[in-house]
């Protein structure tokens, strides 16, 4: 039911901006002051999937991470610079779990079973970006943007300090990451408030693996760097 409602929701707006572009007609501008606000203030849903870069030591076949949609939300904390900059921090609460699949070879010579192949990794981020958005010129109740900066997560699920490892079946990583962000989106002005749907990427920038203490380990020790990235899709309600 939430799926239909916001699909409705991007259906309506996307038609009204389309017919704001696309004609000479001069339409009504809504809250014209809401974008001259030195501070304003906000919330934020939406959608996440997250995936993993892995670097290796030799070249075996690449661990696969079968990837699911997450959920997300926060709120949004909004300083105007000038008419096209705008400092933003975003702090939010984003739930998603990957799994890890592995291929046989990396158990050679040694004995498993098919749960050994398989390491499921549930994350739940505190996840905290200081973004610049940079917007064109307001035509009529549509503005589109880039946004880019950078970010730093908790991790809430991270298991860093459990003396267990893979051997036992704990998959570890490290409770703070880092990333580079960088998107785009669309301001769309209703009558009320402003609704932006908007898509971002993140990178992350530092090594998030902890290696088991065998450092012959199947499942880290041909590992040489992994690193998070991901998409957001969010809905932004100002």
């Amino acid at each position: 039911m939430k799926q239909v409602i916001v699909l409705l929701a991007l259906l309506t707006a996307f038609q009204n901006a389309s017919a704001q572009l696309f004609t000479k007609e001069k339409v009504a501008n809504n809250i014209d002051n809401l974008d001259q606000k030195f501070l304003s203030w906000g919330y934020f849903l939406g959608f996440n999937q997250y995936d993993f870069k892995f670097n290796y030591e030799q070249d075996l076949k690449d661990i696969l991470v079968d990837k699911t949609f997450g959920f997300h939300l926060g709120l949004i904390g909004d300083m105007r610079i000038n008419d096209h900059l705008n400092l933003r921090l975003e702090p939010g609460v984003f739930f998603t779990t990957r799994n890890l699949i592995y291929d046989e070879s990396y158990f050679a010579g040694t004995d498993f079973n098919s749960s050994d192949l398989i390491r499921e990794v549930k994350s739940t981020y505190i996840h905290v970006p200081l973004l610049l958005k940079v917007s064109t010129k307001r035509i009529n109740n549509f503005k589109p943007f880039i946004v880019g900066g950078f970010s730093t997560a908790l991790n809430l699920s991270s298991n860093q300090d459990n003396p267990d490892d893979n051997s036992a079946g704990e998959f570890r990583m490290k409770k703070n990451t880092y990333f580079y962000e960088i998107g785009f989106g669309i301001d769309l002005y209703l009558l009320y408030f402003k609704f932006t749907p908007s898509i971002r990427g993140v990178f992350a920038i530092n090594d998030e693996i902890i290696r088991d203490t065998d450092p012959n380990s199947p499942w880290t020790g041909n590992v040489s760097k992994m690193q998070t990235r991901g998409i957001f899709i969010n809905f932004t309600f100002q």
